[in-house]
C-alpha cells in the first residue's frame, strides 16, 4: 500500500509538472513566434490568425502526438474533443460571467460556420471508428483553406494597422532572443506533453478509469489552460471580443490541425463511447453556443452560467 501511495503521489506530481511545462512552453512559443514575425514586418492581425493560432494549439498537438506514439489513441482523440468542450463550456462560461461578451459580426459569418462544419466533418470521419492518413490530410488541407480565407478577408478589411519601421528594426535586433524563446517553448511543450501523457495513463489505470475519460476531462482541461488564461486576461483588460475569437479559432485548429496532423503521423483508433457520447456533447455545445449568441447578440452572465453549468454536468457524468 505504501509503494502504491508513493507511485500515485509521483504520478500526480509529474502530471502537474507537465502541466506547468505545457503552460510556460506555450507562453514562450507564442511570445517568440509573434515577435519574430513582427521583425519581418508581418501585420499583427495576420500574426494572430496564423502564428499565434498555431502556437496556442501546440499543447493539444504535443499531448495528442505523444499519446498517439504511446498507443493511447483515447487520450489523443479525447484530449481534442474534451478541450473543445472546455473551451466553450468552461472558458467562455467563466469569461462571460466576468464581463459580457459582444460578438463581432465577422465571427458570426466566418468562424462560427467553420467551427460547426469542422465538428460535423470530424463526426462523419470517425463513424468507422478510426482516423487514418487520408482523413487527417483532408482536414489539414481544409485548415489551409480556412487560413487563406481569413487572410484574404483580413486584407480586404485593411488587415489592421501596419507595423512601423521602428518596431521592425527593434524586433530585428532581438531575433536571437525570439529564436531562443521558440526553442525553449518547443522543448517545454515536448517534455510537458510526455510527462502529462505518461502520468495520465498511470493515474487512469490506478483508479480504474478509462484513458478516454482522463483524456476528455483532466488532460483536456490542462491543455486548455493557455486559452483560459488568455480569456481571463482579456476580461480584466475589457477586451472581451478577443475571448470568443480565441476560443472559436482554437476549436477549429484543434480539429483541423491537431486531428489533421496526428492521424497522418499515426492512425488513431476511436473508442465507440467517444462517438456515442462525447462527440454529440461537443456538437451540442457548438450549436448551443451559436444559438445563445444569435439570440442574445453575445454572451451575458446568464448565458455564461448556462455554459458553465452544462460543462460541470458533463464532467460529473463522465465519472458517474
Amino acid at each position: 500500500m505504501k509503494v502504491y501511495n508513493q507511485k500515485m503521489f509521483l504520478d500526480i506530481l509529474l502530471f502537474f509538472a507537465g502541466l506547468l511545462l505545457l503552460y510556460y512552453g506555450a507562453e514562450y512559443l507564442v511570445s517568440g513566434s509573434s515577435h519574430l514575425a513582427l521583425s519581418f514586418g508581418i501585420r499583427p492581425l495576420i500574426i494572430g490568425m496564423t502564428v499565434v493560432a498555431f502556437a496556442t494549439s501546440m499543447p493539444e498537438m504535443m499531448v495528442s502526438l505523444f499519446a498517439a506514439f504511446r498507443d493511447s489513441s483515447d487520450i489523443a482523440a479525447g484530449n481534442i474533443v474534451g478541450s473543445n468542450i472546455a473551451n466553450i463550456g468552461l472558458i467562455l462560461g467563466v469569461a462571460s460571467m466576468l464581463a459580457p461578451i459582444v460578438v463581432a459580426n465577422k465571427i458570426l459569418k466566418r468562424e462560427f460556420p467553420f467551427m460547426i462544419g469542422a465538428s460535423l466533418l470530424l463526426y462523419i470521419l470517425i463513424l468507422d471508428h478510426k482516423l487514418g492518413f487520408f482523413d487527417g490530410l483532408f482536414q489539414f488541407l481544409l485548415l489551409l483553406v480556412f487560413i487563406g480565407y481569413c487572410i484574404v478577408n483580413a486584407r480586404e478589411d485593411g488587415a489592421g494597422p501596419s507595423v512601423d519601421n521602428g518596431t521592425v528594426d527593434y524586433e530585428k535586433s532581438h531575433r536571437l532572443r525570439d529564436l531562443i524563446f521558440i526553442v525553449v517553448g518547443i522543448v517545454g511543450l515536448g517534455v510537458g506533453a510526455e510527462l502529462m501523457v505518461r502520468s495520465s495513463v498511470s493515474i487512469a489505470r490506478s483508479f480504474g478509469v478509462s484513458e478516454l475519460v482522463i483524456g476528455v476531462s483532466i488532460v483536456a482541461l490542462g491543455t486548455s489552460l493557455p486559452e483560459l488564461a488568455a480569456s481571463v486576461m482579456s476580461a480584466c483588460k475589457g477586451e472581451m471580443d478577443l475571448s470568443i475569437g480565441n476560443v472559436i479559432g482554437s476549436n477549429i485548429f484543434n480539429i483541423l490541425f491537431v486531428l489533421g496532423v496526428c492521424p497522418m503521423v499515426r492512425p488513431l483508433a476511436i473508442e465507440p463511447s467517444l462517438l456515442s457520447y462525447q462527440m454529440p456533447v461537443m456538437l451540442a455545445f457548438s450549436v448551443g453556443l451559436v444559438f445563445l449568441v444569435y439570440r442574445n447578440g453575445g454572451l451575458g452572465r446568464f448565458q455564461g452560467g448556462v455554459l458553465l453549468s452544462g460543462y460541470a454536468i458533463f464532467i460529473a457524468t463522465l465519472f458517474v
